[in-house]
């Protein structure tokens, strides 16, 4: 669901009003789960896939979750033809979108240069904003050339990637639209493993990170915006498989159970950014950031992010005055550069958190 404010004004009375629109996921009575890596053990994509072990296995999305559509619709999805297990993680405050594919196949087709061979096909909203997203379905195409609406708008609001599994001689995926540029790095990365050729039978592991965008531009980073993750939201997301079989796509499985999950957001499904496990949580971390209220009359706000349960904090704010308060706001006598440090104490004991010359009056 998407919440918009709007400022409404009656005369010398401002008032705000909340108007709530009504984004539609596909199989709205299942809510799927993005893991959250702690900061310190974030996925490398580097083909070894160890750093994936501490998520369980309830995030597994398997062959039982997607249904087989448009291409072979209704044929039966058999793990001895083609297998497949996905798990999704997240970093807070890092904006991007993790993902291990763990897949067989009984023959893997990736001879083709171009887009013909098999594929996963990944369709990203980060701000459900719904609708559809590329040209050719553009509610303006009758007054705006398609060639005109490819730039204007194709995978601006969400993004589609065709990830090839496997890649040889070409990049690892397509980006449908506009924007080849959201595939390179830093805003992605992948990383193989596997040992069969072409036509052969075998098993695939691959990782991989991309950045989600509320504004994708084809002019560039400069002109675009990522989307912003924040623990227990919600965003839109959905994938398929392509299995190419030698002379045609054998099936179409996604997530969705709706093929239109590739050019239209409103038929994605639900997840979840989920916050960190306890046991994955420090016992106390203290930590903090600052505010600058006033900088003409040096009043800065402190806020506590510290972790674990806290009965004490003790602020020195680095010119002779502390503060026993949990958000305390300090206003400096004089200019400088100042060393803040924050104490944390509770039942798992004391924590300390010291920047230097972060805050600055002038």
């Amino acid at each position: 669901m998407t919440i918009k404010r709007i400022i409404v004004k009656i005369q010398y009375l401002i008032i705000p009003v909340i108007v709530i629109g009504l984004m539609s996921f596909a199989r709205p009575d299942k809510e799927f789960k993005v893991f959250q890596f702690p900061q310190d053990k974030m996925p490398r994509i580097d083909g070894d896939f160890s750093d994936w072990s501490i998520v369980p296995e309830s995030y597994s999305i398997g062959l039982d979750e997607v249904k087989n559509t448009k291409f072979g619709e209704g044929k039966k999805l058999d793990p001895k033809d083609f297998d497949i297990k996905v798990k999704v993680g997240w970093v807070k405050d890092l904006n991007r979108l993790y993902f291990f594919i763990d897949a067989y196949d009984d023959f893997w087709d990736f001879k083709d240069p171009a887009l013909r061979q098999d594929i996963f096909e990944l369709v990203i909203d980060g701000d459900i904003s719904g609708g559809p997203f590329i040209n050719e379905e553009n509610g303006n195409i009758n007054k705006i050339f398609k060639n005109q609406l490819y730039f204007k708008g194709h995978g601006a609001h969400a993004q589609n990637y065709h990830v090839f599994t496997p890649v040889k001689g070409k990049d690892w995926a397509m980006v449908w639209g506009s924007t080849p540029w959201i595939k390179e790095f830093p805003y992605a990365n992948a990383a193989y493993n596997y040992n069969f050729k072409h036509g052969e039978s075998g098993r695939l592991l691959m990782e991989f990170y991309v950045t989600p965008f509320d504004y994708a531009s084809f002019e560039g980073p400069e002109h675009s915006l990522i989307s912003s993750l924040k623990e227990n939201e919600i965003i839109g997301m959905s994938w398929s498989m392509l299995d190419f079989d030698g002379k045609s796509c054998e099936s179409f499985m996604n997530l969705s159970h709706d093929w239109r999950m590739i050019n239209d957001a409103s038929y994605l499904c639900a997840f979840r950014l989920m916050p960190l496990k306890n046991s994955l949580k420090k016992p106390m971390d203290a930590n903090w950031k600052f505010y600058t209220e006033n900088r003409e009359k040096r009043i800065i706000r402190f806020d506590d992010n510290s972790v674990g349960e806290i009965t004490k904090w003790h602020w020195d704010f680095g010119d002779g005055n502390t503060s026993k308060e949990q958000n305390p706001v300090h206003q400096y006598n004089s200019s400088g550069l100042w060393t803040v440090i924050l104490t944390v104490e509770g039942p798992a004991g004391k924590s300390i958190r010291s920047k230097v010359w972060e805050v600055v009056t002038q």
